[in-house]
């Protein structure tokens, strides 16, 4: 069980963010140094829900990808975002988009919040936090509300770290529509 400087923490890693130093690039979230934009998004393969067990980034090659990470299956955040997500998914795979979920829940605990909610998309499992560490996403024992649009050549283009469950979705196709149809690469 969390402590209540875990919950606190947690808490604030959700809703506050630090902007760019000053004189230099690099980003800093409460979960840590974000990646740089227009750089190759870290790479990873973490165990899956669906398919044949694993997904990397190399396999989603060819398509655009929404990285989003998130604390916990279940709690009320979390399944708002992934309903948001659930309900917008022919949207996005008309953009050549695929929804990528990760928090460090089980493959199980994956499995039983997609049949609960009706996610049609996968779910990876980040038990020890390697990969929310590399994008700068993890605090402690979760994952922060995080999430990263990764072109399909693997370059990173977009980071959200004021993520707003309830209207996540909608502000991650703007920007993808943005992205698509001007073809110029602005962080």
């Amino acid at each position: 069980m969390p402590t209540r400087r875990q919950w606190i923490m947690g808490l604030l890693g959700v809703v506050m963010a630090w902007g760019l130093l000053a004189g230099n690039q690099t980003a800093y979230a409460l979960g840590g140094k974000l990646p740089e934009l227009d750089q190759p998004a870290p790479t990873f393969t973490l165990p899956t829900n669906t398919g044949d067990g694993e997904i990397s980034l190399a396999d989603l090659r060819g398509q655009w990808v929404l990285l989003y990470f998130y604390p916990k299956d279940f709690t009320s955040g979390c399944t708002l975002e992934a309903q948001r997500f659930q309900k917008d998914l022919a949207e996005y795979q008309t953009r050549n988009t695929a929804i990528i979920g990760v928090s460090a829940d089980s493959v199980d605990s994956h499995a039983e919040f997609c049949d609960s909610e009706g996610l049609k998309f996968p779910l990876l499992s980040d038990a020890d936090g390697k990969v929310s560490k590399a994008y700068g996403s993890w605090l402690g024992f979760v994952s922060l509300r995080h999430s990263f649009l990764i072109d399909p050549e693997g370059i990173l283009r977009n980071r959200f770290v004021d993520v707003r469950p309830a209207s996540h979705s909608r502000e991650v196709l703007a920007r993808l529509d943005e992205l698509q149809n001007t073809g110029v690469f602005l962080p």
